[in-house]
């Protein structure tokens, strides 16, 4: 039997997506810059005090999968009660790579939509940048929690990243080929490891 999500709970999620939608589709629309958070809040049906309960900004809804993906990472298992190996970590933040891939890319034409806003913008890009950071350094965190020495912690999150940015650069913008792409990267790194 599967648990029933609150009616709160639920509610907020709609209001969230609502935002979200109506902030892709203006922004298909006119680009980022000239859409303002009062028109975003108008085609999501909410209000303004509504939309900054979700969101600090108009930034902040192109990020809002990094901020789901945070949460998630804090809130997984750890695989085993004593501090992983380099190789161990590495696996790990393979799952958890994939995991990150998998859901920036379930929407195609959103994925496609924010790697071309990131790109033209250096506001996003410099925000995008640091959402990335803070995964790796949450990532840093669990692994240190652990048991890990601090400085192999950061190696493997940051190693992960590095494959993160590989699979990307080589899928380019196509949600298809960023999943396979990224493991293609750990798998180069791993295989003689």
């Amino acid at each position: 039997m599967t648990e029933q999500v609150p009616l709160r709970e639920r509610k907020k999620r709609r209001a969230q997506e609502a935002i979200v939608d109506a902030a892709y589709a203006l922004f298909a629309e006119r680009g980022f810059a000239d859409v303002t958070v009062t028109e975003i809040a108008e085609r999501a049906e909410v209000g303004r005090t509504t939309f900054f309960r979700y969101f600090g900004d108009k930034q902040e809804v192109l990020f809002v999968d990094e901020r789901n993906l945070l949460a998630a990472l804090l809130a997984a298992p750890a695989s085993s009660a004593r501090p992983p190996t380099v190789r161990e970590a590495l696996e790990e933040a393979r799952e958890l790579v994939a995991m990150m891939c998998a859901t920036v890319t379930a929407d195609g034409h959103r994925y496609r939509l924010h790697e071309k806003l990131v790109a033209d913008n250096e506001e996003l890009h410099d925000r995008s940048e640091r959402k990335l950071l803070n995964l790796t350094e949450a990532m840093t965190g669990r692994l240190a929690q652990r048991g890990m020495a601090a400085p192999e912690a950061a190696l493997a999150a940051h190693v992960a990243l590095a494959c993160f940015r590989a699979g990307r650069a080589t899928a380019g913008d196509d949600p298809q080929a960023l999943g396979s792409a990224v493991d293609g990267a750990f798998e180069a790194l791993l295989r003689d490891f």
